[in-house]
């Protein structure tokens, strides 16, 4: 950030080849003694402490008055209002001055040679090694999401890659604002977007098409004309009850019932019916922004928010094209935010991270009615950001700290205790999010390993995103 004596400048980025300008300036009197020029860039609507223009490492903090090398300082005006006005034009040779946004990504496969004996051990004999790194050009990787041997990558470009092993199977392009969530159900991808949509896919000749959006046009038409299909979301302004009016933050699939739950920043969780498109039902689940759903057997709905709590509602079937959600249990509340929420693969304990950098665990009875708070989590020291599960004993959590820590979880007499297997580094920026799968199932395994039944010697790839634009594969032995 920089700064000047006179104050802070706000931009505006009209478009990419045209100047940006400064719309105003507003007096700062903490750095009168030292120049200061405070320069934000704006980006689906959120402020981004960097861009492939501007990074931290383009900002001099011994010399505040330089410039970057993506921006060219122009003319000082002063105007009849006493304001002072700076033109700024990207640099010819910058990025902003190039219109395409699809750049090729490059995987990258970690080299041993340079690594000290000390490293060549850890990597060996810890369990947790790299498998490769994908770098790519399309911003801040926002979603993941791992179906067989395909991993859909979605990014701030708006761009959803598919990749294939180690190289790039295909890709598809949304209009719908940055890529905020992905799930998989059969043949079928479902994306949450910035604008508050969300779009179904399908792969079709090893492409994939958009074959529909939620809540489908003819619903909209319908609820249009019918003045109770409104609710009002600020004053003066009403949104349709079927339809997001604010970025869809989280998804959740029910397979058994074949539901699909999202989540948004509008305080409201809606219930899709997946074989005919159909809102079931609109929620209005918490008080603040929702980051995070869970859908559980037995019909029981996880909710986590911006206001810090998490909360368990019951599904009960009214009809055969509506359902009914009935809050039974306040599980947390908190200051901190809740930011994320996990299940192993029993079913048995749910993971909760949060703000803090703390992670909450459940454990779940046997019929699935009542859950017990078993402890909690150390060891990060900013916001869990995202949780992943590997079967029912591994559980990974990113954080904002750009690690993620690798626990395991074992019983102790009838209790329940977590060891930390280590740390994941590698990061230069916050960990967004992560996705996991069975090695076993996509990577042809030695002999000795695919003899051998027990749970403890499986291994498991783990893909972790950041918002440094990079995607960096793990794998990660549960012993």
């Amino acid at each position: 950030m920089w700064n000047t004596g006179r104050g802070y400048a706000i931009l505006s980025k009209q478009q990419l080849d045209e100047p940006l300008k400064v719309l105003s300036i507003k007096p700062d009197h903490r750095h009168d003694d030292r120049p200061a020029f405070a320069l934000f860039l704006r980006s689906e609507g959120e402020v981004l402490a960097s861009s492939p223009c501007m990074d931290e490492e383009s900002v001099d903090d011994d010399n505040p008055s330089r410039f970057p090398a993506a921006f060219s300082k122009g003319p000082v005006l002063y105007g009849a209002d006493g304001m002072m006005y700076v033109i700024i034009t990207p640099h010819p040779k910058s990025q902003m001055c190039h219109k395409s946004s699809f750049v090729k990504p490059r995987w990258i496969i970690p080299s041993l040679e340079n690594k000290t004996p000390g490293e060549l051990d850890w990597f060996n004999l810890s369990g947790c090694r790299l498998v490769g790194s994908l770098i790519q050009k399309d911003g801040h990787v926002h979603s993941l999401a791992v179906s067989g041997d395909l991993l859909y990558c979605g990014s701030q470009s708006k761009n959803i890659r598919v990749w294939k092993d180690s190289d790039e199977f295909s890709w598809f392009k949304s209009n719908s604002g940055l890529v905020k969530t992905i799930v998989i159900f059969s043949n079928r991808i479902f994306t949450g977007h910035q604008d508050g949509k969300i779009r179904i896919w399908t792969e079709s000749k090893n492409a994939n098409k958009r074959v529909g959006s939620l809540p489908t046009w003819q619903d909209m038409m319908k609820c249009t004309v019918n003045p109770r299909s409104y609710v009002r979301v600020r004053r003066r302004h009403k949104a349709l009850r079927i339809r997001h009016f604010d970025a869809v933050s989280c998804l959740s699939v029910h397979e058994e019932a074949g539901i699909l739950y999202s989540g948004s920043w509008d305080k409201t969780v809606k219930v899709w019916r997946i074989a005919n498109s159909r809102c079931m039902e609109s929620v209005n689940v918490h008080d603040d922004a929702v980051n995070t759903v869970l859908a559980m057997g037995k019909g029981i709905l996880l909710t986590g928010s911006a206001e810090g709590t998490v909360k368990a509602w019951r599904r009960e079937v009214s009809g055969p094209n509506t359902t009914r959600h009935v809050l039974v249990r306040v599980l947390l509340s908190q200051e901190s935010a809740v930011t994320s929420l996990a299940v192993n693969s029993t079913s048995d304990v749910v993971y909760c991270g949060s703000s803090d950098g703390v992670v909450n665990f459940w454990t779940v009875t046997s019929r699935g009615q009542e859950m017990r708070h078993g402890g909690i989590l150390w060891g990060h020291r900013t916001a869990v950001l995202c949780l992943a599960t590997g079967g029912s004993r591994l559980v990974f959590c990113g954080s904002a700290d750009k690690s993620v820590r690798v626990w395991r979880r074992e019983k102790e007499g009838s209790g329940i205790v977590h060891t930390c297997l280590g740390t994941l580094t590698g990061h230069t920026g916050p960990i967004k999010c992560l996705a996991v799968m069975a090695e076993d199932e996509d990577v042809a395994m030695p002999s000795s390993a695919s003899a051998s039944s027990d749970e403890g010697d499986r291994r498991w790839r783990l893909y972790s995103g950041s918002l440094d634009g990079s995607v960096r594969v793990w794998s990660v032995a549960e012993n």
